[in-house]
């Protein structure tokens, strides 16, 4: 018969209590738990004790003093935005719509001249004024 010692040998290691194995968790207090959970700003608040009056008041000025000037910037960048583009849609916008008119007068004059003249006449005058002119021949 197979002794104990023998039995243990041959067990696959599941369940077994060895403290080496790693299925066993040793059971140790967590301290952590006891203790309060603390927010960011609490913390940073804990840390500014830790500094003498002076650097933390240097510190609030700049923080203070870098908000304003933000805020500032800021301000300043909406209003030139908005001076810039309103100004040059106030200067361009007439340009633009000159361009326009100028463009629906020739399209006008194009459908006159072929009521007029014929389809031939009109589409022959605006092959010519939209190309080059042909150079002459070369004489040999």
């Amino acid at each position: 018969m197979a002794s104990l010692e023998d039995l243990d040998q041959l067990d696959s290691g599941m369940g077994s209590s060895d403290a080496h194995s790693p299925e066993v968790k040793s059971v140790v207090p967590d301290d952590e738990d006891d203790e309060e959970d603390e927010s960011l700003a609490e913390r940073l608040l804990g840390l500014t004790e830790m500094f003498p009056d002076e650097v933390r008041n240097f510190g609030y000025n700049v923080g203070t003093g870098l908000h304003s000037c933000m805020k500032g910037l800021y301000g300043f960048s909406c209003s030139a935005a908005w001076l810039f583009f309103s100004s040059s849609a106030i200067l361009f916008a007439p340009i633009l719509l000159e361009t326009e008119r100028a463009q629906m007068e020739e399209v006008q004059r194009t459908q006159q001249k072929q009521v007029l003249l014929g389809p031939n006449a009109a589409m022959s005058n605006m092959n010519a004024s939209s190309t080059l002119p042909m150079a002459p021949p070369v004489q040999r």
